[in-house]
């Protein structure tokens, strides 16, 4: 990479905008290098190319041409050395239950009282509707099937043929089908 010139990091470190755009556009490909190399979790590469645009930013102001150093290792390394300390902050055990953690819908909002007692009253109407239309066995079979056994396995609790249960099940599926409204 070529040095910056004198001019351009007076103007910048006088907060000349323009200047500052330009440097910035000169170091993005230093600043996302260095980003890719400090991901974690809880740091993506979004946060840590913004925490290198901070580094770039302390260096403008820390910098003193009159030390002899070219500005762009300068730079380079507090550019390097910001986006280290968020990785050390982002990796610390005090994170890892936001680290670790599944993320909730945003779209998805708690259901407020109304519909828990809207849901709450159709669901005792389905129950109610299950316990009128359904015989025993038929209820026996749906329930099995809710919770995941095969028609082997409640034949053989039940005492009668998988084959039974098969049918049983098919007849509550119909009923509850044509009883929906």
């Amino acid at each position: 990479m070529q040095p910056i010139s004198q001019e351009a990091l007076r103007k910048a470190q006088a907060g000349d905008e323009t200047a500052i755009a330009a440097l910035i556009a000169r170091l993005m490909p230093l600043i996302r290098k260095s980003a890719r190399q400090n991901l974690a979790p809880g740091l993506d590469l979004e946060d840590a190319v913004q925490e290198g645009l901070i580094g770039l930013f302390e260096a403008l102001r820390r910098y003193d041409a009159d030390r002899g150093a070219p500005f762009v290792p300068f730079a380079a390394a507090c550019i390097r050395h910001a986006q280290q300390d968020a990785r050390r902050a982002a990796t610390r055990k005090k994170h890892a239950p936001l680290n670790d953690s599944v993320p909730l819908p945003e779209d998805e909002a708690a259901p407020g009282p109304e519909e828990l007692a809207i849901a709450s009253e159709t669901f005792d109407r389905v129950v109610q509707r299950i316990r009128t239309l359904l015989s025993p066995l038929e209820r026996a079979a749906l329930l099995a099937s809710l919770d995941g056994r095969s028609a082997a396995d409640t034949a053989r609790a039940m005492g009668c043929t998988p084959k039974a249960v098969e049918n049983a099940l098919a007849r509550a599926r119909r009923k509850l089908r044509a009883a929906a409204p």
